[in-house]
C-alpha cells in the first residue's frame, strides 16, 4: 500500500477501505507518512469528504492510536463536554467546576487554538503557573480527590489526532465535517467517560456556518459516540456572533470568573446551563433540566463553584489568587476604541472577523511554532440587538503592538453591521440533538 495511491483514491472521490484508512492513521502516527503527503491528504478529503462509515473508521483509528483512558471507577458520574469551537467560547472554564461542585466527575482533554477559534489549554495558560500536562497517575488521581482535571493533548492519548489537529490549523483544511467530527470523537472516547454533551456550533464564526451542517455533523458525532456505548448528546449554539463579551484568553478567564460569581453577559450564562444541564442530567446528578438549572445556580449563588474552580487550579500547580481577584491575570498595556460611525442597530457582528482580529493582535496562532500573547483580546461593548449612536464605543482592543492593534481595528470595525431597524430575535440555543 502506498500513501501516494490513496491521495490519488481521495482525490478522485473514491471511498478509502477500513485497512486504508488505519494504513494512513499508522503510519502518519508512527512517522512514516511525512507532513506534507498527510497534509495533501487533507486537503482531497476537504474538497472531496468522506462518508458516515469512513468518518466512523476514521475515528476509531485515531482513538487506538495511542493509549485510552479507563474512568469505570466513577461510573456514571463522569461526563465530557467538547465544542466544535467559536469565538468567545470559554464554557469549560465555568462548566468544569460547576458539575464538579456538584459530584460529577470531568477528566478532560482539551485542544489549543485552532484557526480563528480560541482553545480552552491556552486560556488556562493565563493562570500563572497552571500545568496543563499531568501524568496519567496525576491526571486520575486530581478526578478522584477535586472531581476535575483539564489538561491538553500529552502523553500517548491519541497521537494521531494531535499531530493531525496542528496540521490542519496551517493548512487550511480545519473546515472540513469529518476531520471535525473525528478529530472531536477520538479524543472524547479515548478520555473514558461515560457520557459526552457536545457544543457544536453553527454560524459565521463557526467551523460550520450553515444549520444544516451543524444538525448533520450533531447527529454523526451523536451516532459515533452512541454506537461506542457512550451516552451522547449534541447541543447546537448560535455563532453568529461571539459568545459573551471578551474574546482573548486571559480576557476571556476573567469573564468566566465573573460569571462564576453571578455576574457575565446573559447569552454566555444560557449556553452555560444548557450544556451544563445535559452533563448533569447524563451523570445522574439531576432527574430533569428544571432540577439542574437550580442546583447550577444554587452552587453559583452560594459560592462553592467559584472555590471548585480555585481548588482545581491549585491542584493544577496555578495560582488561586487570581480567581478571586481577577485583577491579577495579564492584560496588555495599550488600549483602542473601535467606535460607531452611524448611529442605529447592532445588526450584526461576523464572529469570525473579530476571532482573526484577535489572532492578528497575538492572540492565536498563524503557524502551528506560533506563540500566543495570552495578555491580548477584545472585549465587546455592543452585541447584537443593541442601539448604538454615532461615536459610540463599540469594542475596546487590548494590546501591546500598535501595528497589529490597527490591523485588528479595521477587522473589527468591518465586522460590525449597523442597521436602523434591529434584526430579528435568534436564540443562542438551537437546537438539542438526541440519539435516535
Amino acid at each position: 500500500m502506498r500513501m501516494v495511491d490513496l491521495i490519488e483514491k481521495k482525490r478522485d472521490g473514491g471511498m478509502l477501505s477500513d485497512e486504508e484508512i488505519r494504513f494512513i492513521i499508522d503510519g502518519f502516527t508512527k512517522g512514516d507518512i511525512p507532513d506534507y503527503q498527510m497534509s495533501a491528504w487533507a486537503m482531497a478529503v476537504f474538497y472531496k469528504g468522506m462518508t458516515d462509515h469512513e468518518t466512523a473508521v476514521l475515528t476509531d483509528a485515531m482513538m487506538r492510536s495511542g493509549d485510552t483512558i479507563d474512568l469505570s471507577r466513577f461510573g456514571t458520574k463522569s461526563v465530557d463536554k467538547h465544542s466544535t469551537g467559536g469565538v468567545g467560547d470559554k464554557t469549560t472554564l465555568i462548566l468544569a467546576p460547576i458539575v464538579s461542585s456538584l459530584g460529577g466527575k470531568m477528566a478532560k482533554m482539551s485542544g489549543r487554538g485552532l484557526g480563528h477559534t480560541g482553545g480552552t489549554v491556552d486560556k488556562l495558560e493565563s493562570i500563572p503557573g497552571y500545568k496543563t500536562t499531568l501524568s496519567a497517575e496525576e491526571f486520575m488521581q486530581q478526578v478522584e480527590d477535586v472531581g476535575v482535571a483539564v489538561i491538553g493533548q500529552s502523553g500517548n492519548l491519541t497521537p494521531a489526532d494531535k499531530k493531525l489537529y496542528a496540521l490542519r490549523d496551517v493548512t487550511a483544511t480545519v473546515d472540513q465535517m469529518s476531520l471535525i467530527a473525528s478529530s472531536i470523537m477520538s479524543k472524547k472516547l479515548a478520555s473514558g467517560s461515560d457520557a459526552i454533551v457536545l457544543d457544536v456550533k453553527t454560524g459565521n464564526g463557526a467551523f460550520m456556518k450553515k444549520l444544516e451542517d451543524s444538525r448533520a455533523r450533531a447527529k454523526e458525532m451523536v451516532s459515533i459516540g452512541t454506537m461506542a456505548g457512550k451516552k451522547t448528546v449534541a447541543v447546537i449554539t448560535d455563532m453568529d456572533q461571539p459568545l459573551g463579551r471578551a474574546v482573548g484568553n486571559s480576557l476571556e478567564v476573567r469573564e468566566a470568573i465573573d460569571t462564576l460569581r453571578g455576574e457575565g453577559p446573559a447569552d454566555f450564562k444560557e449556553v452555560v446551563f444548557a450544556l451544563g444541564s445535559q452533563m448533569l442530567m447524563l451523570a445522574g446528578r439531576a432527574a430533569d433540566e428544571k432540577e439542574a438549572r437550580a442546583l447550577m445556580e444554587g452552587v453559583i449563588e452560594d459560592g462553592s463553584a467559584l472555590d471548585k474552580f480555585a481548588q482545581f487550579v491549585r491542584a493544577q500547580g496555578g495560582d488561586a489568587a487570581p480567581v478571586y481577584d481577577t485583577s491579577l491575570l495579564p492584560v496588555a498595556g495599550k488600549t483602542l476604541e473601535v467606535t460607531a460611525k452611524e448611529s442605529g442597530y447592532v445588526h450584526r457582528i461576523l464572529a469570525e472577523d473579530i476571532g482573526i482580529a484577535c489572532m492578528t493582535l497575538g492572540g492565536g496562532r498563524e503557524t502551528k511554532e506560533s506563540a500566543i500573547d495570552l495578555s491580548v483580546g477584545i472585549i465587546l461593548e455592543k452585541k447584537n440587538g443593541n442601539a448604538v449612536s454615532a461615536g459610540e464605543v463599540l469594542a475596546t482592543i487590548y494590546g501591546n503592538d500598535d501595528a497589529k492593534m490597527q490591523a485588528a481595528y479595521e477587522k473589527i470595525a468591518h465586522a460590525y453591521e449597523i442597521a436602523k431597524e434591529p434584526a430579528a430575535f435568534v436564540p443562542v440555543v438551537r437546537e438539542y440533538i438526541f440519539p435516535e
